[in-house]
């Protein structure tokens, strides 16, 4: 399936200063729905359950989203096979199914498709430049016989790795966005917002920021830190942000994989609709065009951004016919406590409660303090062994 040759691309239409609402997440959404495993993250279920990812696809696009992006986190094919990961289907059977399942719903609506790329276990192992980019261009090579409308690198907590990735994409001539999973501290090696988005910028991506990780408060944040450092080099970008949809102001500067809830305790920290709205306008403040979500995201998030821009952008997603604004549809409650609540003062002021008695505000990160070259870090294809689960049992229980 081609793409339709009316659309406007991405470049155009953030040249023209539109508001590009971007898709929300799909390995934790797919996960509670039981189609991808916990732990690997990999994104099988384009080949085995194709319905599964076309419907969430779908939802998203009636939230109002603008881009679909491929679902092709991690299908790398060493991320594939990594710790005893059974690789029922290889990196480009996935990529193919991941596009053409992107594209049949995007030709939906006015929406694109964008092919992404994410960091490697090649690369945690010390691998070679060589070697990692020789994965990004196997996946690559799917992204340009799918004719892609643009393609992301996302997902890199090291600048150097994303850097890489940028070179390989930028070489098809299509457009190229870049996003870390980093906070205000920088990456794992320490190297600020503010030069890692001078580094992709550098390294020929268009669109530069932050995504995952962190939650929107931090990563618009992190955001407005590179966009400082890439005007102040005299350089000139667009910038996204696609936050998590969890309130994480306890994390260290790896982000809530090391918060003790993660991944499966995470839902006292998801965000609400009306703190969405707040992201919403934060965001376009901050003058980020590109605005979206990832972990945690569903539609009714996404939804939430659309409607709050929606002046800007002149519209509402079709998804608000069934959803009133700031919770005008409970004026026809039966309960007159209800019916009251349909107000936005009353959602804006609101502090949710979590109905957990003995429940901490915060958590206590796990911090190992290990990246890139670490012998804990080191990827095999043999699966993990008691022994060393067993060792790190006793490592964990003395943090």
């Amino acid at each position: 399936m081609a793409p339709a040759a009316n659309k406007k691309g991405i470049l155009e239409r953030l040249d023209a200063g539109e508001i590009v609402i971007g898709d929300g997440g799909f390995v934790f959404a797919l996960e509670k729905r039981g189609y991808v495993k916990a732990g690997p993250w990999t994104p099988e279920a384009t080949v085995e359950y194709p319905e599964a990812v076309r419907q969430l696809h779908r939802e998203f696009l009636r939230a109002g989203s603008d881009v679909m992006q491929t679902f092709t986190f991690y299908a790398s094919d060493d991320k594939l096979e990594n710790r005893g990961h059974a690789q029922r289907f290889t990196g480009t059977q996935i990529n193919e199914a991941a596009c053409d399942l992107a594209r049949e719903v995007a030709n939906e609506g006015n929406a694109l498709v964008a092919g992404g790329v994410s960091q490697t276990p090649a690369y945690l192992s010390c691998k070679s430049e060589d070697e990692v980019k020789a994965i990004f261009k196997k996946q690559l090579d799917v992204f340009v016989k799918k004719d892609v409308d643009f393609l992301i690198a996302e997902y890199f907590e090291h600048v150097e790795e994303a850097e890489w990735a940028v070179q390989v994409l930028k070489a098809t001539g299509k457009p190229v966005a870049a996003t870390l999973c980093i906070g205000p501290e920088g990456d794992l090696n320490g190297i600020s917002p503010g030069e890692c988005g001078v580094r992709l910028v550098k390294a020929g991506a268009q669109i530069v920021g932050i995504n995952c990780h962190f939650d929107p408060e931090t990563c618009v944040k992190t955001v407005k830190m590179m966009k400082e450092g890439v005007e102040k080099a005299g350089l000139k970008a667009h910038y996204m942000s696609q936050p998590l949809a969890y309130h994480t102001p306890d994390c260290n500067c790896q982000g809530f994989i090391d918060l003790p809830e993660f991944p499966f305790s995470l839902e006292p920290r998801i965000l609400t609709r009306w703190d969405m709205q707040k992201y919403a306008r934060e965001a376009y403040n901050a003058g980020i065009r590109y605005i979206g979500g990832c972990c945690g995201f569903e539609a009714y998030h996404i939804r939430a951004l659309s409607e709050e821009l929606q002046a800007e952008r002149g519209f509402y997603p079709a998804g608000s016919e069934k959803h009133g604004n700031w919770g005008s549809g409970l004026e026809i409650h039966t309960k007159p406590w209800v019916r009251a609540r349909a107000r936005r003062d009353y959602w804006e002021k609101l502090k949710p409660a979590s109905g957990r008695p003995f429940c901490p505000s915060l958590s206590k990160p796990d911090s190992w303090g290990i990246t890139k070259g670490h012998a804990d870090l080191m990827q095999k294809k043999e699966a993990t062994s008691q022994e060393e689960m067993k060792a790190l049992f006793q490592k964990a229980d003395k943090c």
